[in-house]
Parts: structure tokens; C-alpha cells; sequence
């Protein structure tokens, strides 16, 4: 109940923190696109939606942000709603282990940003680049910076995980080694007391058949005869509960092949199949796949009696794989301690272990150098780092795809500014009344916005047939000069103020 009202105060300030900018009335001027006031009062309850769903469906939430700044401006600039988006992006590459689905969003944010850009009358290739990269910064760079913390925090589970898991080994180990020294005590009690009570037993077997005993000693001597045949059964039965489970002597020699370990199972009345063979291999690697058969096999009589088992031995390239497969229906939870044992078996010889259900059936495989190893890093170590290394490498990826458009799109405005500059020599040149055709004579191939009236520009003056703008220098665009023909003649000219 507590871990639940936690999550409740959590989701309420994530609510506060993105929807504070929305209620700020100065917080940024008037965007193109849907009336801004009406944007705001609607962000309040959907941002309060995104706080709600931010953990069971992370992309929903980052997409509803999105939607209103796409709404707002194209290219994704509301200030009202940046914080929201970067928020509820970051917490969706936090908490979302998948990529697929945040990639589609961006993609999809990306595309309709375009679309909305290019079906407006002052388009240039710079609002394009502007789409792109403001998704790139604001979504794409929050997002990668979760998913590199989301997968360091994998990493450190991992790490815990693999920690705990060799402490569980090395208690293991401690114990084994316990076992083995009762195993050995029950032994040398084996060897010397049942040695000592068999030559008594004999020496009252001799005593019964002496002739000068008498019937009341022949008697006695059986008695203890047989009493002695008693207790060392006794002691047998006490050895053996002294003794490890399974030990004894070995049913499987050191050097005993895997075709005759399948042999011996079949004989002892369990279905086995053998498919392939591996080439001479070295002694680590032959004892490892030899237990892991062992194992396998040993789990398949204890877990799923009478079911079949398919042992395959194939080569694939500098590796020698082993994988026993067998149903497992009425597989029991075990503790797992013999698989503990193998994967760290299997990992001193250089290779990895993998063991787990998959529709019905219980597979354990192990992967091993066909030339020897040195003891392999545990699997999940391995992933986990290299997702890390991905992560880490997806933050620059937006960073410097954004870094080339900028430098791209600053390159053509440089192109296109200077192609759409009027020289203040010119204009002054220019007088009012001359002819439209011996003025085009001195003007720019270009004009701003391609010929299409910018969205800031003041009102044409009255009676003007047609206004051209052009830049007074590169790379300025205010002020600007405002050129206005009535009747083909030069009828105004002036410098304006424009806001791009």
C-alpha cells in the first residue's frame, strides 16, 4: 500500500512539474498553427493522462506532448510544451526496454512535422532541417539519455545478480566439500569397522564348529554370529545415509564416451536419442560435454519420467555445441544447484551455458571451444554490457546527425541569402516611377520566400499591384527592403521589418 501511494505522489509531481510551464502567460509569443490559449487549456488534462499512463505505456505518454507541439508549430518550438515532451521522452527511453516503438514515434512526429512545413506557401529547405533537427534534439537525444541510464541500471542488476549468484556457488561449494569429507569418513568407518566386525563374525562362525564347545556354546557362538551379521548391516545402513547424495562408486568412467553414456540410460530403461557426433576435442572441453550430457539426462529421469530425449553433437564453426532437448510438461521447480555447478564447469573450459523452457520443452545447450579456453565471461555480463555500449553510442548518433543538417542547412541559407541580397547601392539607385522591366534588370536572381509573401510582412500600401522583399544584406534579414510595382511602374520603395 505504501509502495502504491508512493507511485500515486510521483505520477502527481511529474503532472505538476510538465503542465507549470503551460500556466505561464509570458512563457512564449503566439505560434503559427491551432490557437495557442486553446492548446494550453486542453494540455493540463492530457498532460495529466501522460502522468497517469507515463509507466504502463510510456510511448503514449511521450506522444501526447508531441501531438500538441506538433499542433502548436511544426517545427516541434512551443515553449509551453518542450518540458512535457523532453520529460515524458527521457522517462519513456527509462523505462520502455524495447527501442521499435519510440523510433516509429519519432519517425512518425518527424514525418508529419515535414508534411505540415511543406504545405505551407513560405517553405524553404531551412524550416525542413529545422523539423528534423528539433526532433532529433528535443526527442530523439532525451530519449537515447534514458535508455543509456536504463541500460547501466541493467548492467548493475546484472552485476548484483552474477554477485549473488557466485555466493551461491561458493556456499555450495562449501557444502560439497562438507559432503565429501562425511562421504569420506563414512567410507574409512566402512573400511575399518566393517573390516574388524567380518573377521569376528568369522571367528564366531569357527568358534561354533569347534568340537570341544558344547551345545550351550554352539548355541551362544550363532547368536553372536548373527548378531554380528546384524550390525554390520546396521552400519552399512548408517554409512550410507553419512555418504553424499549420489556418491559412490563412479556408474561412469572418466574417459567414458558420450555414445555409451546414452547407451547406459537406454539400458536403465530411458528413451534417448543420439544425433551427430563432435571431432577429438580437448580433455576440458570432452569432461564438460560429458557432464552436461550426464546432467541433462539425470534431470530428464528425475523431472519428466518416460519422456524421450534427443542428444545432439554438431560442430558450428570454432565451436562445439551439445543440446539435450526432452518434454517437460511435468518438469518440477528445483533448486538448480547441479546447473549451477555445470555453468561454472562449462564456463572454466571457455564456453557458455544456456537452460530453459520453450512450448513444452526443456532444452540445455552448451557452446565450447573445439581448441580450449580460457574460462568464459558469464553471458548476461556480456549483454549487458554491450547494450550498454550501444546506448551510449545512440546519445552521439542524434547529436551528430543534427550537428551535419545544421551545418547543411547554415550552408544553403549562406547560398541562398546571398542569391536574394539587394545591395544598398543598388536601392538607392533605384527611383520611384521607372519601368518594372528596366528595374528587374538590377534586381537578385532571388527573393525572400522564393517570391511568396512572408508571413510577417507589413500590409502592402494601397493600390499596389505586387510587393517583392529582398535582404539589405546576408544573412540580415531585417530590415529588408520592400519593393512595390503599380501599373508595371516602381510605385514604393522602403525598408521593412521582418521576423522570420
Amino acid at each position: 500500500m505504501e509502495r502504491v501511494n508512493r507511485r500515486h505522489a510521483l505520477d502527481l509531481l511529474l503532472w505538476v512539474v510538465i503542465t507549470a510551464p503551460v500556466l505561464i502567460p509570458d512563457a512564449g509569443p503566439d505560434l503559427p498553427g491551432l490557437p495557442l490559449p486553446w492548446l494550453r487549456v486542453a494540455a493540463v488534462p492530457l498532460f495529466a493522462a501522460a502522468a497517469l499512463v507515463a509507466r504502463r505505456s510510456p510511448v503514449l505518454a511521450a506522444a501526447i506532448p508531441a501531438a500538441l507541439s506538433l499542433a502548436a508549430t511544426p517545427e516541434l518550438l512551443a515553449t509551453h510544451f518542450v518540458l512535457a515532451q523532453t520529460v515524458l521522452v527521457y522517462l519513456l527511453g527509462r523505462r520502455a526496454a524495447g527501442q521499435r516503438a519510440a523510433l516509429l514515434l519519432f519517425a512518425a512526429v518527424a514525418a508529419v512535422g515535414v508534411l505540415a512545413v511543406l504545405v505551407r506557401a513560405d517553405t524553404t529547405v531551412a524550416h525542413v532541417i529545422s523539423v528534423v533537427v528539433n526532433t532529433l534534439i528535443l526527442l530523439v537525444l532525451p530519449w537515447a539519455a534514458g535508455r543509456y541510464l536504463y541500460q547501466n541500471a541493467e548492467l548493475a542488476r546484472t552485476g548484483f545478480a552474477l554477485a549473488e549468484k557466485l555466493e551461491r556457488e561458493r556456499e555450495l561449494a562449501a557444502e560439497q566439500a562438507r559432503l565429501r569429507e562425511r562421504s569420506r569418513i563414512a567410507r574409512d568407518m566402512h573400511d575399518s569397522l566393517g573390516h574388524e566386525l567380518s573377521l569376528l563374525a568369522l571367528r564366531a562362525a569357527a568358534l561354533q564348529v569347534a568340537p570341544d564347545i558344547g551345545p550351550e556354546g554352539e548355541r551362544a557362538a550363532g547368536e553372536l554370529r548373527r548378531d554380528l551379521a546384524t550390525v554390520t548391516e546396521r552400519l552399512r545402513e548408517v554409512i550410507g545415509v553419512l555418504r553424499e547424495e549420489g556418491e559412490g562408486p563412479p556408474t561412469t568412467p572418466a574417459d567414458d564416451p558420450v555414445a555409451a553414456l546414452v547407451r547406459r540410460a537406454e539400458d536403465s530403461g530411458l528413451t534417448v536419442a543420439l544425433e551427430g557426433a563432435l571431432p577429438p576435442v580437448p580433455p576440458m572441453t570432452d569432461r564438460a560435454v560429458h557432464r552436461v550430457v550426464q546432467e541433462a539426462l539425470t534431470n530428464a529421469a528425475k523431472h519428466a519420467p518416460g519422456a524421450p530425449v534427443t542428444v545432439t553433437l554438431r560442430v558450428d564453426g570454432p565451436d562445439a555445441v551439445v543440446t539435450v532437448r526432452n518434454p517437460a510438461a511435468a518438469r518440477e521447480e528445483s533448486a538448480g544447484w547441479g546447473l549451477v555447478g555445470l555453468d561454472e564447469r562449462v564456463r572454466h573450459a571457455g564456453g557458455t551455458l544456456d537452460a530453459g523452457l520453450c512450448d513444452g520443452t526443456f532444452t540445455l545447450s552448451a557452446r565450447l571451444p573445439l581448441t580450449g579456453g580460457a574460462p568464459a565471461v558469464p553471458r548476461e555480463l556480456t549483454l549487458a554490457r554491450r547494450n550498454l555500449r550501444r546506448s551510449a553510442g545512440a546519445i552521439w548518433v542524434p547529436v551528430a546527425v543534427a550537428a551535419v543538417l545544421v551545418l547543411l542547412g547554415s550552408a544553403y541559407d549562406f547560398y541562398a541569402s546571398g542569391r536574394s541580397v539587394l545591395e544598398p547601392a543598388v536601392y538607392r539607385q533605384l527611383r520611384v516611377g521607372e519601368q518594372l522591366s528596366t528595374v528587374e534588370t538590377r534586381l537578385p536572381v532571388e527573393q525572400i520566400g522564393r517570391g511568396v509573401r512572408p508571413r510577417h510582412a507589413p500590409a502592402d500600401p494601397p493600390g499596389a499591384d505586387e510587393c517583392r522583399f529582398y535582404r539589405s544584406a546576408r544573412q540580415v534579414l531585417t530590415p529588408a527592403y520592400r519593393l512595390c510595382f503599380t501599373g508595371g511602374r516602381l510605385s514604393t520603395k522602403d525598408e521593412v521589418t521582418l521576423d522570420d
